[in-house]
């Protein structure tokens, strides 16, 4: 009987620690996503990515300036990201 306790404590321990390797995995995965969702390199990407929507349907509607007038939503982009990260810190403050 009591080797059958010693391979239950096994099979236990074997299960948290498959357990826990599958939650510092979930959390290297959380982490990364983080680091993307506030990186520079995707915010300049979806600048970019609105700038040249913006300028190709600018085009296609014969506006008089679009690579100009393109860079208002764009501009607009990044600064609301800037703002937003502000605000969120404001709001964990206070909540």
């Amino acid at each position: 009987m009591t080797d059958n306790k010693c391979y239950h404590w096994t099979m236990a321990g074997s299960d948290i620690e498959k357990r826990l390797l599958a939650i510092e995995a979930r959390n290297t995965k959380v982490e990364s996503d983080k680091a993307w969702e506030t990186s520079w390199l995707r915010r300049g990407t979806i600048a970019v990515m609105t700038y040249a929507v913006i300028a190709t349907y600018l085009l296609i509607i014969n506006n008089d300036k679009p690579f100009i007038t393109a860079f208002v939503p764009a501009i607009g982009y990044l600064l609301s990201t800037l703002v937003l990260r502000k605000v969120k810190k404001l709001w964990q403050k206070n909540n």
